[in-house]
């Protein structure tokens, strides 16, 4: 649910209707999401996770050091993981509507977005549905 950087930070899982911060946190070199109010809180998001910024989102280009600011009008996006087949790189990613990706990580601190729908569980599904493919671990 967290990017493999945040896993040994205090978290918890998003929930509908959470404000959330973007922060990066003491016990790691990564950036992703913290609670409102709660800095040292990472919100864990599920994959197909929909959030709304409230403002246009700031995120550093991939030399985040030359601190190279760029700014994405889309005020949705979508959470989702990149880069799985590779465990040394970040896998926590927002994708906008016009299909630009952004790592979470390449974030400015102190942008705040809402959760405004989770991903479906597959819980509801009638008995005629197929189940959904298992993870191989």
């Amino acid at each position: 649910m967290c990017d493999y950087s945040l896993e040994q930070q205090q978290n918890r899982p998003a929930a509908a209707g959470d404000r959330l911060v973007t922060a990066a946190f003491s016990s790691s070199t990564t950036r992703g999401f913290c609670a409102d109010g709660e800095p040292d809180l990472a919100v864990c998001l599920l994959p197909g996770t929909e959030i709304a910024f409230d403002e246009p989102v700031r995120f550093s280009g991939l030399f985040s050091f030359l601190l190279q600011a760029h700014q994405h009008d889309c005020l949705l996006a979508r959470f989702r993981h990149v880069n799985e087949d590779n465990p040394l790189l970040h896998h926590d990613a927002l994708e906008f509507a016009n299909g630009e990706i952004v790592l979470l990580t390449h974030l400015r601190d102190g942008q705040r977005a809402t959760v405004i729908q989770l991903p479906a569980t597959g819980e509801a599904r009638s008995e005629h549905t197929a189940p959904a493919p298992q993870a191989v671990l």
